[in-house]
């Protein structure tokens, strides 16, 4: 999900269908067309030439997903969500790009790199995590930080994107705004800080890499695995 896109109280996503609903799975987000092309321009540098298994925590819709899978071949891409209309979606854009339906239904919060599929993918070039950590609990960006000191191979890498703190400020009055609605939404969601992902992630194993200033005052954050 992306800074200002709708959430239903429980955290679920709200899409539109594309196309015909009774024949298309597919969901569409409103800032996909906009949002899509910096990622990709920023994650190009750091992910092209990389291979391995990817695990996308979160994929909503499935379009980014279909387009990092189609940018960046080298990379063997699973993205997840725990949302059974989402992993629909997933599985939907994919087949339209040509791509094998490969989606897992997985809870961040929990013990994820357990689990039997994402185990198999053995040791994980990535992690990415996009437009998740402020519509969830805590736990969830916990989840995350923790399963991927555990998951990622040397030098692996977690990425965040999305809106962040820097040192408990936001970075600009829409952020400040946006927290506000989500905490009135639902206590346990909000804006999370970049240094206190850092911190937990290097209890996990995790270093700094960078950070990457994008367009509408969001962030990449780049963690790399010791």
């Amino acid at each position: 999900m992306s800074l200002g896109e709708p959430v239903s109280s429980d955290g679920k996503r709200l899409y539109p269908h594309q196309g015909d609903a009774a024949r298309d799975a597919r969901l569409a987000s409103p800032s996909f067309q906009r949002n899509a092309p910096p990622i990709l321009a920023e994650l190009a540098p750091i992910l092209t030439g990389r291979t391995g298994s990817a695990l996308e925590i979160g994929a909503g819709t499935g379009q980014h997903a279909a387009s990092f899978a189609l940018a960046f071949p080298g990379l063997d891409w699973w993205p997840s969500d725990p949302d059974a209309d989402h992993r629909a979606s997933i599985d939907a854009w994919a087949a339209a790009h040509n791509l094998p339906p490969r989606v897992l239904d997985l809870d961040a919060a929990g013990d994820w790199p357990a689990q039997p599929e994402v185990a198999a993918l053995g040791p994980l070039s990535l992690v990415y995590s996009g437009n998740v950590i402020h519509i969830s609990p805590w736990t969830v960006a916990e989840g995350i930080l923790r399963g991927a000191g555990q998951a990622l191979a040397p030098n692996g890498l977690l990425i965040f994107y999305g809106p962040f703190t820097e040192g408990g400020r936001h970075t600009g009055d829409g952020n400040a705004a946006f927290d506000a609605n989500l905490k009135r939404r639902n206590p346990d969601w909000g804006i999370r800080d970049v240094e206190t992902l850092r911190d937990l992630g290097q209890k996990h194993g995790l270093i700094f890499d960078r950070l990457i200033a994008m367009p509408a005052n969001n962030r990449l954050l780049v963690l790399r695995r010791a």
